[in-house]
């Protein structure tokens, strides 16, 4: 019978695999996000939703609050999130250390935008990079909104692509990260935007709130010499 629902679903163009947290990074966010059952994902940078959608993709049907502060990447984030009931996309802003506003540089390929400006190790990396605009956006904390999407029974994992800008969103989620039981960010290991910290503050950082480096994944990479420049990190709370 497994069989033939498995042809069944291939002459559709499906693949069906059992899930194993060791066939890819996402998956094994997914295990994590289990163990420690998550039921809200902040998921601050969130660009047009590709983060969330994979997430949902690989089975986890929790709510999601997201945060953008480009206009055109928010209005595309909407479209994706128009017909999930369990997917929120919060009044456009930045998530930083502040309220108020600030200006956010405009990347020509948009993931890549950043509050902060860009060295040229990593223009020359990734040429389409550039920067190409810029726009006031507000800035707020996630401390001053989070109790906002949580009850005293939710257990929050917090995604954070902010481009440099990690220990600010940090900075500004004191209270929230001790409620936290998860954290996945990007760890630099060289300085890619002016002013921000590097892998190993990072990690340094969240382990003094309590987490615990769960697993690590290669992210931006130079192909003109295979020097990798970044990773993501992913953090459980200790004893959970």
């Amino acid at each position: 019978m497994k069989k033939k629902i498995r042809k069944l679903l291939n002459k559709f163009g499906i693949e069906v695999h059992r899930f194993r947290p060791g066939e890819s990074f996402e998956a094994q966010i997914i295990a994590a996000m289990r163990k420690v059952k998550i039921d809200v994902l902040f998921d601050i940078g969130a660009n047009i939703g590709q983060f969330s959608l994979e997430m949902r993709d690989k089975g986890y049907n929790g709510k999601i609050v997201s945060f953008e502060p480009l206009t055109s990447a928010r209005e595309k984030l909407i479209q994706k999130a128009s017909k999930d009931a369990n997917w929120l996309i919060h009044d456009r802003a930045a998530i930083g250390d502040l309220n108020g506003f600030v200006d956010i540089n405009i990347s020509k390929n948009s993931y890549s935008s950043s509050i902060l400006p860009m060295l040229n190790l990593h223009l020359n990396a990734a040429a389409n990079s550039e920067y190409i605009g810029i726009e006031k956006t507000p800035i707020i904390t996630l401390d001053s909104v989070a109790d906002t999407y949580l009850d005293k029974f939710s257990n929050c994992f917090i995604k954070i692509d902010t481009q440099g800008y990690e220990t600010q969103v940090l900075d500004g989620a004191f209270k929230t990260l001790k409620r936290a039981k998860g954290v996945l960010c990007e760890l630099t290991l060289v300085s890619l935007y002016e002013g921000q910290d590097i892998w190993r503050d990072l990690i340094l950082r969240l382990e003094k709130e309590g987490f615990v480096l769960w697993s690590l994944e290669r992210g931006f990479t130079d192909n003109r010499d295979g020097r990798t420049l970044q990773m993501d990190g992913l953090f459980l709370k200790k004893n959970d």
